[in-house]
């Protein structure tokens, strides 16, 4: 008897759009949350623990018709500093870029220390210092001083 089971699973290519790939599988969520594609119109294919040569497991999203800003670049940076965005357009790889921890945050993380002003004042917004001196993710408010380790990053 022979074998015709599929093995694979074919998804169409995208014609415009952003492939984001190499997430770490646990981050897959909470990127589609930050960036909003939970609540997005557009196409979104993703996929969770698929197998990776480079990473053991990643996680994947490719979202038609959308392409990304540097602000929520530096939000994906912050939750998964391994991904790679590949930008499509007409079918043809336009761009292909890893993203990079920035230096400091403003406006989109907020500081989890509630006497901070940024959380009692709404005209004064969050202000963040990046450090990963110690191979840890850490942000250093600008205001109140505490640091908000990565695990306890809460995105505005």
């Amino acid at each position: 008897m022979e074998n015709n089971k599929r093995k694979e699973l074919i998804v169409s290519a995208l014609n415009n759009g952003t492939v984001i790939d190499h997430l770490p599988s646990d981050s897959l969520f909470t990127v589609i949350r930050i960036l909003g594609l939970d609540q997005s119109k557009n196409q979104i294919y993703f996929g969770s623990n698929l197998d990776s040569k480079k990473y053991g497991n990643k996680a994947i999203i490719k979202v038609k018709d959308r392409f990304f800003e540097p602000k929520e670049l530096n939000k994906i940076a912050l939750i998964a500093p391994s991904a790679t965005l590949i930008e499509i357009k007409d079918y043809d790889v336009v761009n292909k870029q890893g993203v990079e921890i920035p230096g400091k945050v403003e406006q989109f993380v907020k500081c989890f220390n509630p006497n901070c002003v940024t959380n009692i004042e709404d005209e004064v917004k969050s202000r963040f210092k990046v450090d990963t001196s110690d191979g840890e993710l850490k942000l250093h408010c600008h205001y109140c001083e505490k640091t908000t380790k990565s695990d306890s990053i809460e995105f505005l």
